[in-house]
């Protein structure tokens, strides 16, 4: 296979996990089949910058230095707020060159502005989504997924999912084993779906003010199996259901059944990776009631059913 060039983009204030995270990914890849990656970091004038927590990085080149780039990383950090005309322009006419062209966290900041994430599907950290849609109405902006990939384009949310980015590409050039050892190394899965949602039902969801819709949420958490349906829900609130219903979403910033779904996902997602239980018995302790149910809620949203997903995610017994 012929090596690949996987080229960092560095500016002053750039986030260092941003850069360092999926290097790590891809310097492992090269370790295990030598040839396979060329690794260079590159700023504007090929001078140090220092990240916004107070690293210096020191970078291999200048991008004007001739170096043709099969994936370019574009990482984010505070740098990105007022982007820099010049890095601008030399993403736009540098960046439809590379073969891939990858973001990580708010370096989609930076692709937005270089007009490169036009007519595309795209994600950032879930902080900054509000602002990449509004100032690039032309971008179709995805809050939820840790990663999305858009044709050759593939943008990542916050920070350590940029690893889980890498890893994908990885994946994708190497195969699945090649990157599961290095994720192994680093100590982190391998690899959470690109459409699992950046945070928690309980992180997406804001806290209700009201006591009885807060003791609801807790319920529908420590209680995944009853009956929640918005009825059962709304009499736990002494509402009635179209009171509840409004309220919680108000309140919330989520449905009902949208946070349930989330909150029965999630227990279904850690019982698959931390125990032993069968599918059969996790459906029900989920309160999917059925394999079947759970099967088709795990594949509209992740993309995998649960024996893949466990597969994937459940930690190797140590030996």
């Amino acid at each position: 296979m012929a090596q690949r060039t996987v080229l960092f983009v560095l500016f002053d204030a750039v986030q260092s996990l941003d850069v360092t995270g999926p290097l790590e990914v891809f310097m492992g890849a090269e370790q295990h089949a030598p040839g396979t990656y060329r690794i260079r970091t590159a700023s504007l004038d090929g001078a140090p910058v220092r990240t916004s927590s107070g690293l210096t990085l020191v970078p291999d080149h200048a991008l004007d230095d001739p170096l043709a780039a099969h994936t370019l990383v574009v990482p984010g950090g505070q740098g990105t707020r007022t982007p820099d005309p010049a890095l601008v322009g030399w993403l736009r006419e540098h960046g439809p060159r590379a073969e891939r062209l990858v973001s990580v966290c708010t370096g989609a900041i930076l692709l937005a502005a270089a007009g490169l994430l036009d007519g595309r599907r795209a994600t950032t950290h879930w902080a900054y989504c509000d602002k990449l849609a509004r100032d690039h109405p032309d971008v179709e902006v995805d809050p939820d997924p840790i990663y999305v990939r858009d044709g050759h384009v593939a943008t990542s949310a916050g920070v350590t999912s940029g690893i889980d980015l890498a890893l994908a590409l990885v994946e994708e050039d190497l195969g699945r084993e090649v990157a599961l050892g290095i994720a192994r190394h680093l100590v982190v899965f391998l690899r959470r779906p690109g459409n699992q949602a950046q945070f928690s039902a309980q992180l997406a969801a804001q806290t209700a003010q009201r006591e009885p819709l807060r003791d609801v949420q807790r319920w529908i958490t420590e209680h995944p199996d009853a009956d929640l349906t918005v009825e059962s829900l709304a009499t736990r609130a002494s509402l009635s259901p179209r009171h509840f219903a409004r309220a919680f979403q108000s309140e919330t910033g989520m449905t009902p059944g949208r946070y349930v779904d989330r909150v029965r996902l999630e227990h279904a997602r850690r019982l698959l990776e931390d125990t032993a239980d069968g599918i059969e018995e996790i459906s029900r302790a989920s309160g999917y009631g059925t394999p079947e149910a759970m099967r088709r809620a795990f594949v509209k949203a992740l993309g995998a059913a649960p024996a893949e997903y466990r597969r994937r995610f459940r930690p190797a017994p140590a030996r």
